[in-house]
């Protein structure tokens, strides 16, 4: 893990030196290249970055026993989603569907049987991710998730900063005095699934469950948690983990 340095702004994550550093020691030059690319530092402002929210599909939660089946990046900043770059992947994982999975997803045994591995579309996602900072709806997938299955195929694991727009929800409506006062109210919890958050930001229902989708409805919840409750002058340090 990145270790702890604080700034004349902010106290973050020193993810720029981690990549760094995995950049100088990796053995693979395909991560080689995606660690040098970097990240922006701690107190650049997050009207300036370039992002790529990036949704993952897989087969269940236990990164040991379960794998991706579909993978979403959409790359946007503050003020526009870039969708003609999108793209969308369906990889074939290294056990079979589950009947569970398959209604889920709606990714089917036949899809899975012709999609490449992910090892022959991470050049282009690692492309795609490189020098942008990655924005996720619950980073416990898709951090995990990438990080097991690089290193079962390139032997080094993927560790990259993410913005959590779950994370950002729950900071207002899980850990705020508000929330622990509804805790002792003992009413229910507010929601930050993903379809329940964007909702009380006014945006419209996506099919859910589809990488590209999420992907896309996890950039535009981002932008509007910034324009509701911070700033384009607030520094990613305050936003990353």
């Amino acid at each position: 893990m990145p270790i702890l340095r604080r700034s004349s702004h902010v106290a973050a994550p020193g993810w720029p030196e981690y990549l760094e550093q995995r950049a100088s020691e990796s053995r693979s030059a395909l991560l080689s290249r995606y660690f040098a690319a970097g990240v922006p530092a701690a107190d650049t402002p997050i009207g300036e970055v370039e992002m790529v929210a990036l949704d993952l599909e897989t087969t269940g939660l236990d990164t040991r026993r379960h794998a991706i089946v579909s993978v979403g990046a959409v790359p946007f900043t503050l003020a526009r989603v870039r969708l003609a770059e999108r793209r969308y992947w369906v990889v074939r994982p290294p056990r079979p569907l589950s009947s569970q999975s398959v209604i889920f997803h709606h990714i089917t045994h036949s899809e899975v049987a012709e999609a490449p591995d992910l090892e022959r579309i991470l050049p282009e996602l690692l492309e795609l991710m490189a020098g942008r900072l990655a924005v996720v709806h619950f980073r416990h997938i898709e951090r995990p998730f990438l990080d097991t299955a690089v290193k079962a195929r390139l032997g080094e694991g993927l560790r990259f900063p993410v913005i959590d727009t779950m994370s950002l929800e729950a900071r207002r409506h899980r850990l705020s005095p508000w929330a622990r006062f509804r805790r002792w109210l003992r009413r229910p919890p507010v929601s930050i699934r993903l379809h329940d958050s964007r909702l009380r930001y006014g945006l419209p229902a996506y099919q859910g469950h589809h990488a590209l989708i999420d992907a896309l409805a996890t950039a535009e919840l981002l932008q509007a948690q910034i324009a509701t409750h911070y700033r384009r002058e607030t520094p990613i340090g305050e936003l990353w983990s």
